[in-house]
Order: structure tokens, then sequence, then C-alpha cells
């Protein structure tokens, strides 16, 4: 769902005169706190809906969507990466976030090999050396870390979480409500 949100939020929150602030998080790291896990690793029957309801919500999105070939992976790399490129201004961040969701859920990638964000930084003109590099220093695994904490304190249990003028929201399907939000305000 994180995936679909992240296809549609930035034109939603342009409608409205709003920007979006990418900030990568771990849901591993933040489900050992929560107790909670992947909609695909719970009970059977909710694990086959939750696969189906992901096609149909990305038909309904019109947004490409192949079901993954591993699901759930390690995202750290991919989360370090573009806090990396934000650390450096880079206004490549956010179509990095596009590449690399879209690499995944759409094209079945391994975002999680090193070789694959390398190729994602070379088709955006990024320097994927120095991108390997930055994935490695101490200030932006410190930075990612700050984020973990930073959702848990906030109340994060899952993904897609949106913040909308402190306000939380969470899932693709509350993209209506935020809407409301942008458009009239809290309610």
């Amino acid at each position: 769902y994180p995936y679909l949100a992240c296809e549609q939020i930035e034109a939603l929150a342009a409608k409205y005169g709003r920007s979006v602030a990418f900030k990568p998080i771990l849901l591993g790291a933040i489900f050992k706190v929560t107790g909670g896990a992947p909609l695909t690793e719970t009970h059977p029957a909710k694990a086959n809906y939750s696969k189906h309801d992901f096609e149909r919500s990305a038909r309904f999105a019109g947004v490409k969507f192949k079901y993954p070939s591993q699901f759930p992976i390690s995202t750290v790399t991919a989360a370090r990466a573009v806090l990396w490129l934000q650390s450096q201004g880079s206004a490549k961040a956010p179509l990095f976030v596009h590449k690399v969701f879209r690499a995944y859920f759409a094209d079945d990638r391994n975002i999680n090999d090193p070789a694959v964000l390398a190729e994602i930084a070379d088709e955006l003109g990024i320097d994927k050396a120095a991108l390997a590099a930055g994935v490695q220093e101490p200030a932006i695994k410190d930075k990612l870390k700050a984020l973990v904490d930073e959702a848990i304190a906030r109340g994060v249990f899952g993904a897609p979480t949106i913040f909308v003028d402190g306000e939380m929201f969470w899932g693709n399907d509350r993209l209506p409500q935020v809407e409301r939000w942008l458009a009239y305000g809290p309610f």
C-alpha cells in the first residue's frame, strides 16, 4: 500500500499547494515495537485477501503493479539511499523514491540488491559510486534510526502513514480523507 500512496500523494498535495516530505522508515523495526506484521504474514485468509486487494487497489488507482516474487524484503539500503540524496539537497530524491517503489512493485526487481539501486541511480543521472558510499555514512545510518524512533514516538504502526498538519492518516484508503483535510481543513 505505501507504493500505491506514493504514486498518488504528490499530485494530491500539489493540487492544494502543498508538498510531500518523504521520510523513509523500516517497518520491520516498527513491527518489533508495535507487535505488527506484514499483512501477508498473518492469518492465511487475511494474507490471501491482502494479495488480491493489493492488485485490485492498484488497478483502481491506475497504478502498474506486479506482486513481488520476494515479499517482504529488507529496504535498509534503499531507505539510506533516499536519506543520503536528501542530505545532499538532491531534487532527484523524490524521483528515486518513485523509481525504487516501481522497480519493486511493478518490475519485480530486488531493491535490496545494491546493483539494482546503482542502476536506478544511473538512470536518474545520480553518481552511483557516491550513492554507494553515502549509504554507509554513519550520519545516514543514524538518521534512519532517528526517523524510525520518531515514527514510533508519533504512533506509526504501519505504512503508508501520512501526516498533514500533525494529523495522522494510516493507509492508502485514507487518501480521500487526506484530500478533504487539504481542501477544507480539520474535520
